[in-house]
């Protein structure tokens, strides 16, 4: 077969032969025959089109008025994706697919669209490498309508150890003395004050106290970086059009540099680019690479545009610290909702008992760490919880890894949205997160583990 007559190839089976009622009327002492054919259906709208490409998969979503059904196969040699969506006819939006396929895109050489036949639209992926492909649909959610998605994944997906190795982070000498000394940590990290909800000013330092020796490590700490949010879900926006996917992506590479500089550490994104990774998978691939610790970097909001200031939480076991962070983390939880997952190749019970797993000895651990950070932040901008607070946030469910999340700052708030689109705001950010690291790797030396060196 060509590839000109893939588009418009009929299928093998035989059409379905539409069915004529016939009714026979009497008026008046003459009869008439009438022949009545029913009416079409009328095609389902494409909306718009999106292509989300990067390394690890590219995403296609068709945004439509309705549920659509489709069937799709491969063909080989060249590699081809052929999927067939029925209820459809061909118009502009649709055909705006073509032009979205980029170059550089790791997986889809390009597309080919065309009406297959009446009332069935044929798009062919002309693949660069054999893929594993899922099609899937999801139902109306936020400001989305119904959403027809091929998610196109390599056969051999890249190991996120093995990715380390190869920028050789992960066999690096390791010295033996590997953090700052305690002269620079402060022990009002342990003590940060509990004030009610809003906002607070940063809290005066106290004097110094007679510290302890510096600490050495003998291995090296993996920090995994969570830029939140990403693809096909935005996460919050501000006024002037900022996106939090955007800022939070591009503060998390400059933390991630930044810990790349220091002769102890090594970092992993659990994405670098504009794409969406459901909750558990980035739980998932910071436990692959047996993480030190989880950083998941946020942008708050709030319906009033005068809430303002940064937090840090961490997980609670008993509920919510305060009603706006059981807000939040349902806000948070319903990323996997707007992002898309496919629910039909989720083993739901092996999620479900992984984001079950988590231990007192992780909150506590946890707790100290958001301290550490806080008080750093603290000294950039305005906290809007004076303490780390906890709720329930699916993406900080690591059984066995201290994990944090952070509000960088509101970008519902007009100011704090220039702060976050603002380079230096984003560097003295990554700054401050880096330094409560280190103060709470110098005071909590993580343990020894059976690491592949």
């Amino acid at each position: 077969m060509s590839r000109s007559s893939e588009i418009c190839a009929k299928p093998v089976t035989s059409p379905v032969k539409s069915r004529r009622r016939r009714t026979i009327l009497k008026a008046g002492g003459t009869l008439f025959l009438s022949v009545f054919s029913p009416l079409p259906a009328q095609a389902a709208q494409i909306m718009a089109v999106r292509v989300w490409p990067a390394e690890e998969y590219t995403r296609v979503t068709l945004e439509n008025d309705t549920h659509l059904k489709t069937s799709h196969f491969i063909i080989k040699d060249p590699e081809r994706l052929v999927v067939d969506i029925e209820g459809l006819e061909l118009n502009p939006t649709l055909k705006q697919l073509v032009a979205k396929i980029q170059s550089n895109d790791p997986y889809i050489k390009q597309v080919r669209v065309g009406q297959n036949r009446p009332n069935v639209v044929r798009l062919v992926f002309d693949l660069k490498e054999e893929v594993n492909p899922q099609v899937f649909t999801l139902a109306p959610v936020g400001e989305y309508k119904h959403r027809l998605i091929f998610d196109l994944y390599p056969v051999n997906p890249v190991d996120p150890i093995a990715a380390l190795i190869n920028k050789g982070e992960w066999s690096r000498e390791r010295p033996a003395e590997v953090l700052p000394p305690l002269a620079e940590a402060r022990p009002e990290l342990n003590t940060l004050p509990q004030t009610a909800p809003g906002d607070v000013t940063p809290p005066k330092p106290e004097a110094k106290a007679e510290l302890d020796k510096p600490s050495t490590l003998t291995r090296m700490i993996t920090i995994a970086l969570d830029p939140g949010h990403g693809g096909e879900d935005p996460g919050a926006l501000g006024r002037a059009g900022s996106r939090e996917k955007d800022v939070v992506l591009a503060i998390a590479k400059r933390l991630k540099a930044k810990i790349e500089g220091q002769p102890n550490m090594r970092v992993m994104l659990t994405r670098d680019g504009d794409f969406f990774v459901p909750l558990h998978v980035r739980v998932q691939k910071a436990r692959k690479v047996q993480a030190d610790l989880f950083v998941s970097i946020h942008a708050d909001a709030w319906v009033e545009s005068t809430a303002r200031g940064s937090s840090v939480f961490v997980l609670s076991e008993k509920g919510a610290s305060s009603t706006a962070a059981r807000w939040l983390a349902n806000k948070e939880n319903a990323a996997d909702l707007i992002g898309g997952v496919n629910i039909k190749t989720q083993d739901r019970q092996l999620a479900r008992v992984l984001l079950d797993l988590s231990t007192t000895a992780q909150i506590n651990d946890s707790l100290k760490v958001g301290k550490a950070v806080l008080q750093e932040i603290s000294g950039i901008n305005r906290l809007h919880k004076s303490a780390v607070e906890q709720a329930g946030f699916a993406v900080l469910k690591a059984p066995d890894i201290p994990s944090i999340l952070i509000e960088t700052a509101f970008i519902s708030n007009p100011e704090e949205e220039a702060k976050l689109t603002d380079d230096a705001y984003q560097d003295q950010m990554a700054n401050a997160v880096l330094k409560g690291i280190q103060k709470y790797f110098a005071r909590n030396p993580p343990l020894a583990k059976s690491r592949m060196m």
